[in-house]
């Protein structure tokens, strides 16, 4: 089971959050990259978990869709 995500982290600039070892910045031992993953929220803002699609938002049809008038 993966752990538990921090919505509004203390420190995040201290952890690295690109897996679920949340490495500290400075010794990334999942081989991720050179550079940490950033928290969302540093990237975001305070309100990133307001962002992305609610449940009543429609689902655009696919772009090679046929358009259902008949002209």
């Amino acid at each position: 089971m993966a752990k538990h995500f921090p919505i509004h982290p203390a420190n995040p600039q201290r952890i690295c959050w690109g897996c679920d070892k949340y490495c500290p910045a400075e010794s990334l031992a999942c081989g991720n990259g050179s550079e940490r993953t950033q928290h969302p929220v540093e990237l975001f803002g305070e309100d990133w978990m307001e962002w992305g699609l609610s449940a009543e938002t429609p689902v655009a049809a696919p772009a090679d869709a046929a358009p259902d008038s008949a002209e």
